[in-house]
């Protein structure tokens, strides 16, 4: 069997930033086991399985070691390869997927998603998080599938060195880590996720998808420039829109070429 495989980097400009997503094409889904060990052979955060719908596609995004429902950066590259490489004349492009449909449209500065709002709601602190962190926190919060801990300075969240060990044991999907900005950013955040092989996520969408309406909220008001200050770093233009969140960002591809097997 064989595949078009692309890998870019997601939500920058500048090739070696970002965060790094692969990109699968097919004319249809194989087996889950076969999208499984795609995605362990790339490992990379998640890769993307994209196969035509129509005027439409569906994606599918695994990391090394399990499905998620949901992954903005890896959507991202997939819109840049089906407007880039696929259909250069499109403007927009629809994916299908668990979390409903997903629309990516060309700006200026890249690619506005369209994704799903998700509301924080307050929390008791998990034992043992703010250890685990290295860190006070300020506020905790849950968002559905994440912690959301909030810190008193981005200088806290940039400095963060956590146990990773001892996150990978907490009853959620991941810990996103935010505070409020510095230079020209509204907010800074870090993720984690080692429970679903990603030690630290470079540039996560979807913890935007919670960090969006959170921030809005507390900034009173609804466009917000975010930065995720991983060692690679990322920008993010974040937009409320009711329940639906636009995130903005660029990509810059890496690798082209046909996986075998």
């Amino acid at each position: 069997m064989q595949a078009r495989l692309f890998q870019l980097d997601a939500f920058t400009a500048c090739r070696f930033t970002g965060n790094p997503a692969a990109v699968m094409l097919f004319v249809s889904y194989p087996d889950d086991r076969t999208l499984q060990a795609l995605a362990a052979e790339n490992n990379l955060a998640e890769t993307a399985f994209v196969v035509p719908d129509g005027d439409d596609f569906r994606i599918r995004w695994f990391t090394p070691t399990l499905e998620v429902p949901l992954c903005g950066h890896a959507t991202l590259a997939s819109a840049a390869v089906v407007l880039e490489r696929l259909e250069p004349a499109r403007e927009r492009v629809v994916f299908h997927s668990a979390s409903g449909p997903l629309t990516v449209r060309r700006s200026e500065r890249g690619y506005v998603m369209d994704f799903p709002a998700r509301r924080c709601a307050p929390a008791e602190e998990p034992a043992g998080l703010a250890a685990a962190l290295g860190a006070s926190i300020e506020e905790m919060l849950w968002d559905g599938f994440n912690f959301v801990a909030r810190l008193a300075a981005a200088g806290d969240v940039r400095r963060l060195a956590p146990n990773l060990a001892a996150i990978a044991e907490m009853p959620c999907a991941g810990v996103i880590v935010t505070a409020p900005g510095d230079g020209d950013h509204d907010c800074v955040s870090r993720y984690f996720a080692p429970g679903k092989g990603i030690p630290e996520d470079p540039v996560t969408g979807g913890a935007h998808c919670a960090l969006t309406p959170y921030w809005a909220a507390r900034l009173g008001k609804t466009d917000l420039r975010a930065f995720q200050a991983s060692a690679r770093g990322g920008e993010l233009r974040c937009r409320l829109n009711g329940d639906r969140v636009e995130l903005e960002g660029a990509c810059v591809f890496f690798l082209e070429g046909v996986a075998q097997w």
